[in-house]
């Protein structure tokens, strides 16, 4: 699989550049973000990281200017309804970090501002990506990079909703009651649980007497 390309800037818009390695030029589409954070035309020794997408019909090549834009376009196009194109479009409208601080705070209405997507799809893809800012290794850091404390704090506020109600349901289904999943859950948030994981090992410590 193709993962970088290095080269020279032989065309540069807005939805695509050409990038000539070697010899052989390679059209990769790419964000508006990416687009404007690139050289001019001509420069050479210019990286971008790429990610190829096999369709029925065509195979084609995107590129990124950051791992978290890469990260974040795998993710995208993983949610049912949404290509490459689609993927493309919500990061020409927001950067990694401005999506960091969407999801954390289940703006649907900013993220509807994405040509394409409408209220229905932007409730879907915050539910799809609440998870990833916290768990995938490449997005993990964005986050504290991203957004002020204040912000991180609104972040995990929003998050908990979904945490409880997936570990409640575990609990549950391990044959607590309901009065014992929401004792076990409480002080979670404070203790740093900030996954589902993590909250349900604190839960079942608690539950075990051994917080």
């Amino acid at each position: 699989m193709i993962v970088q390309l290095t080269g020279t800037l032989v065309e540069v818009l807005p939805t695509h550049v050409v990038l000539d390695v070697q010899g052989v030029g390679y059209e990769m589409g790419v964000s508006a973000n990416t687009a404007a954070q690139l050289p001019q035309v001509g420069e050479a020794g210019v990286t971008l990281l790429t990610r190829l997408v096999m369709g029925q019909d065509s195979i084609r090549l995107y590129g990124f200017a950051t791992k978290e834009e890469r990260a974040l376009f795998d993710r995208l196009v993983q949610v049912s309804g949404v290509g490459p194109r689609l993927a493309l479009s919500v990061l020409s409208t927001f950067s990694p970090a401005e999506l960091a601080e969407i999801v954390g705070t289940d703006d649907a209405v900013r993220m509807a501002r994405v040509p394409g997507v409408g209220k229905k799809t932007a409730h879907r893809l915050i539910l799809e990506l609440q998870g990833v800012f916290t768990k995938d290794p490449e997005l993990m850091g964005l986050v504290g990079k991203a957004v002020s404390k204040g912000a991180q704090g609104s972040l995990a506020q929003a998050l908990s909703p979904a945490i409880e109600e997936d570990v409640t349901q575990a609990l549950l289904s391990m044959g607590f009651s309901p009065q014992e999943a929401e004792l076990g859950l409480k002080g979670y948030d404070e203790a740093g649980a900030t996954t589902v994981e993590a909250a349900l090992a604190y839960a079942l410590k608690r539950l075990g007497g051994r917080i």
